[in-house]
């Protein structure tokens, strides 16, 4: 029995590829499920594989879960499509996308066929792994996420408890802007000018009274 070997990447991070062993006989659902226990994702989500040119044009869609609308018009279901009926270039490449909800786009290409299969090796197998998959942000880890930021928040209110800091002070000083320190000095400043002033006279008065002593002279 043949075994196909596929490499699958995602389109927006192609360093991240796994290549899987597959039976000729073994259908489109399988390899969906092989994939994702690669990834850590969540087999059943509504995804869909497509018949593809080798310029990744979609063609034919096989689907996983689809829609009522898709099942109407006659859509190839996952499950009953067997991949030996959908290879017809030794190259074969079907474009993919995981979870129409939060989609993520593969390229899977057909990259060597083996005559024999392993009599050793449990179908599908999981040839080579390379990257990690990013992560997929659903409602369980971005509960988690809030629960962090919110423990972070938490963290930074007893600080402030511990400094014994009172909101009112904050606001108090914001309103004052400084204002009362300046004042002051300005005050302080204006009454050295003052002084001065009163000790040595009104500069602009002595220089009338030197000029009326030259003229009596």
């Amino acid at each position: 029995m043949a075994i196909y070997r596929f490499r699958l990447s995602f389109e927006d991070y192609d360093e991240v590829v796994r290549e899987i062993d597959i039976k000729s006989t073994q259908t489109f659902e399988d390899l969906h499920k092989a994939l994702h226990r690669s990834t850590g994702y969540n087999a059943e989500k509504a995804s869909s594989f497509y018949v593809s040119s080798d310029h990744w044009i979609k063609g034919d869609e096989i689907a996983y879960l689809p829609i009522q609308r898709k099942i109407d018009n006659g859509v190839t279901l996952m499950e009953k499509a067997k991949l030996s009926s959908f290879i017809e270039d030794p190259h074969q490449k079907f474009y993919y996308i995981y979870n129409f909800e939060r989609p993520y786009d593969f390229h899977v290409e057909l990259i060597k066929i083996i005559l024999q299969d392993d009599p050793k090796v449990e179908y599908p197998f999981l040839f080579k792994t390379i990257g990690e998959a990013p992560k997929i942000f659903d409602s369980s880890n971005m509960a988690a996420a809030a629960t962090a930021t919110a423990a972070v928040a938490s963290s930074d209110f007893d600080f402030l408890n511990e400094m014994d800091f009172v909101p009112e002070d904050s606001e108090e000083l914001e309103a004052m802007d400084g204002r009362g320190i300046n004042t002051t000095e300005k005050n302080e400043d204006a009454d050295e000018e003052d002084d001065s002033a009163d000790e040595f006279g009104d500069g602009g008065d002595f220089e009338d009274e030197e000029f009326d002593s030259k003229e009596d002279y």
